[in-house]
């Protein structure tokens, strides 16, 4: 099972992570706080002080089309926020 699927990377998670020293990941939905920890400390080798997660359920959507309207769901995802000890960082930049 893949725990971690990817970072999170918008403004808003950017100036979080220089200001607090937290890291957002979209996580596999039936990962725990446990797993979580585990995968990011293994992946980015730092140590992981607290995990929060988040669950968020999928939103209608809609849109019009010549055919008429077509509706769905957008997929449902669970969120990982993740407080790394107090002098570590992850660069998610540096293998570009």
């Amino acid at each position: 099972m893949i725990i971690i699927k990817k970072p999170v990377i918008t403004e808003k998670m950017t100036t979080i992570s220089e200001k607090l020293n937290k890291f957002a990941f979209i996580v596999d939905k039936n990962a725990n706080k446990y797993q979580i920890k585990d995968a990011v400390e293994k992946l980015y080798d730092v140590n992981v002080v607290a995990v929060n997660t988040m669950n968020y359920a999928g939103k209608k959507k809609s849109r019009y089309t010549k055919s008429g309207v077509i509706t769905g769901r957008t997929a449902a995802f669970k969120k990982a926020v993740v407080t790394l000890k107090e002098g570590q960082t992850i660069d998610f930049f540096s293998n570009i």
